[in-house]
């Protein structure tokens, strides 16, 4: 994994889908349903789109669990729900919030409603520091930022800016064909 590098494995940002940070949410949508069907068949569909800002530096990025819970405006009030999940809380006490705070009340016919008027900076999120990994870095140095982070993709950086994304599932791939090249 010493020789391996990122870079190698990554997916250029010029080979993923992008979204201005004020186009709307159904706009990204189009846009990964059309990266999707352009992929690269060495490669996992996108599952995201990368946002970018007026001086087209990446800023954020829209995954699909993010476009799915943005059309619940009550997410906002819990703040991040990710560290809530993984600390211990049961699933039932996970479950009860549903029912307390009337979540997904409405019908699927409402989404269009939902959807109508929402940017994708209002959905987006934003990598931390920790999300992220130098192009030049060893693939074992992004397998433990994917494990100690529990992340599904890092963006992929040189000299500050993002150049693209390394995917877990491409990573895997990589492992994948490496273990059963392996003489048992």
């Amino acid at each position: 994994m010493r020789k391996i590098k990122v870079k190698d494995v990554m997916v250029p940002l010029k080979d993923y889908a992008t979204v201005h940070q004020d186009s709307f949410l159904s706009e990204a949508i189009l846009a990964l349903e059309k990266a999707q069907e352009e992929h690269d068949t060495r490669h996992y569909k996108h599952r995201a789109v990368l946002v970018y800002d007026d001086s087209k530096k990446i800023v954020g990025k829209l995954s699909q669990l993010d476009v799915i819970k943005s059309l619940e405006p009550k997410y906002k009030n819990f703040g991040n729900l990710t560290h809530a999940s993984l600390s211990g809380l049961s699933l039932d006490f996970i479950r009860s919030m549903l029912d307390k705070h009337n979540l997904w009340q409405g019908d699927l016919e409402t989404l269009c409603v939902r959807v109508a008027n929402k940017k994708v900076k209002d959905a987006m999120y934003i990598p931390t520091e920790g999300e992220m990994v130098d192009v030049d870095a060893t693939l074992g140095e992004a397998l433990h930022t994917f494990i100690v982070g529990h992340h599904q993709g890092l963006l992929v950086t040189k000299n500050g800016d993002i150049v693209g994304i390394l995917r877990l599932t491409d990573v895997f791939k990589l492992v994948d064909e490496r273990i059963k090249s392996c003489k048992f």
